[in-house]
């Protein structure tokens, strides 16, 4: 209901919240893993990358709670390991996601980051788990995006309207749905990066629900001919390869 989601049912992974979920690296000082997180976080497409830079996020907010970075990083790599993880881990994860944004709000809540990453996890909660969770959070999740509009409406290229976009898309009319709110809020996240392939994929499947095939195929072309953003290159082939089915079924 949210944002650039990974998607889930890919390669599992099993970080729980409050657990480091990844074994210590030999010489780590005290047991606590070690490495470099950001660089392993760029690796996530890679299960055990991913669980490691989160272990150590989440060690560094563990031994210091004011670590604004680590908080609303572990908040990050939830969203992502929750998206890919078995079902039965998914929830405890993006819950756990939920828990480390909250923390990097209280931290600096006149920072987009914690805002946007709580969103998203309360996002992927809705899509994973149905109507319920659906409603649960629709409102703490359009509330927490206008936020990150306030803040910094260029946030992560436009994030916070791609993942407006998405709500629209997904949320019933009954509820505030709307396609037409939808396309607009895509196409203005398209204004800070044209080759964004969720923004593009996502206005394809709001175009495609509107019933304007031809404009959807030629956005699902415009994911697949996109160059890979160095910053989200595992979520940019995720996309490209969701883009090449939806239009096999629209041919």
């Amino acid at each position: 209901m949210c944002c650039a989601a990974p998607q889930p049912g890919a390669a599992g992974a099993a970080l729980q919240p409050g657990a480091a979920g990844a074994a210590a690296q030999p010489g780590a000082a005290g047991g606590q893993p070690a490495g470099d997180p950001d660089a392993l976080y760029a690796k996530r497409d890679d299960p055990a990358s991913g669980r490691q830079a989160a272990a150590i996020w989440e060690s560094r907010l563990k031994q210091d709670p004011k670590d604004f970075e680590a908080a609303w990083k572990l908040a990050r790599a939830r969203y992502w390991l929750g998206g890919h993880a078995p079902e039965a881990e998914r929830k405890p994860l993006l819950e756990g996601g939920i828990a480390a944004g909250r923390a990097a709000v209280s931290l600096a809540p006149d920072r987009p980051e914690g805002h946007f990453w709580i969103a998203a996890n309360m996002g992927a909660l809705a899509e994973s788990f149905g109507m319920r969770q659906g409603l649960k959070y629709r409102g703490a999740i359009r509330d927490e995006m206008l936020i990150v509009l306030k803040l910094d409406p260029a946030f992560q290229k436009g994030s916070a309207d791609r993942a407006l976009g998405r709500w629209y898309y997904k949320v019933p009319g009954l509820f505030g749905g709307s396609r037409k709110k939808s396309e607009e809020h895509l196409r203005k996240s398209l204004t800070f990066d044209p080759n964004s392939t969720a923004s593009r994929y996502f206005l394809a499947e709001t175009l495609v629900a509107d019933g304007r095939k031809d404009e959807a195929r030629a956005e699902l072309q415009k994911v697949i001919d996109a160059p890979l953003d160095p910053d989200w290159t595992p979520e940019d082939r995720e996309f490209k390869q969701k883009a090449q089915r939806l239009l096999a079924t629209l041919r």
